[in-house]
């Protein structure tokens, strides 16, 4: 079984992820990055060349591959639950957690990670509170609907959010 990590951009997927996977023992595998590498360029880049389009028709192919594995954590793009193709190769083989956080927390991640400001294109063309409050508000039922267990990463450090994780995995027996 996969450990599946989505949520918004800035919840901690990356970087709960790749801790969680020390952990565990289970190859850590972020969509996004593998994206970009059999890409060969950024996301912002391919957006900007192909459009939104042909980077969602890569993500569901990549997602399709890696989905078919078993015991990695993979860490899905901010929008991939909302394909539905997406959605059943995740659930098939795995258990889905979805990470949130308080916008003004996301604000603040996302100012301090270069990767997210350089790399991340924008998928409203709006300001970035604007286009985080509207992304959520469009995504929040999807996220509901495809996870298993929701963990607010607001008030917790990185070591906080995989003690936790390990804990509902123990109790769920995952």
């Amino acid at each position: 079984m996969n450990l599946v990590l989505i949520g918004q951009r800035a919840s901690g997927k990356t970087t709960v992820g790749r801790r969680l996977s020390g952990f565990l023992g289970k190859v850590f595998v972020d969509t996004d990055e593998l994206i970009e590498a059999c890409q060969g360029s950024s996301i912002a880049e391919i957006v900007r060349r192909h459009g939104w389009d042909y980077f969602r028709s890569v993500e569901k192919k990549v997602i399709s591959e890696i989905s078919g594995r078993d015991g990695l954590i993979i860490a899905a793009g901010g929008g991939a639950i909302l394909e539905p193709e997406n959605v059943q190769a995740l659930k098939r083989n795995g258990f889905i957690i979805w990470l949130t956080a308080e916008v003004q927390i996301l604000l603040q991640r996302m100012a301090r990670d270069g990767h997210t400001i350089g790399q991340r294109p924008s998928l409203t063309g709006k300001g970035t509170l604007e286009e985080l409050e509207e992304v959520i508000a469009q995504r929040k039922s999807f996220y509901e609907k495809v996870s298993e267990v929701r963990v607010d990463t607001s008030a917790l450090d990185v070591d906080g959010v995989v003690s936790h994780l390990l804990s509902i995995l123990r109790e769920r027996r995952v």
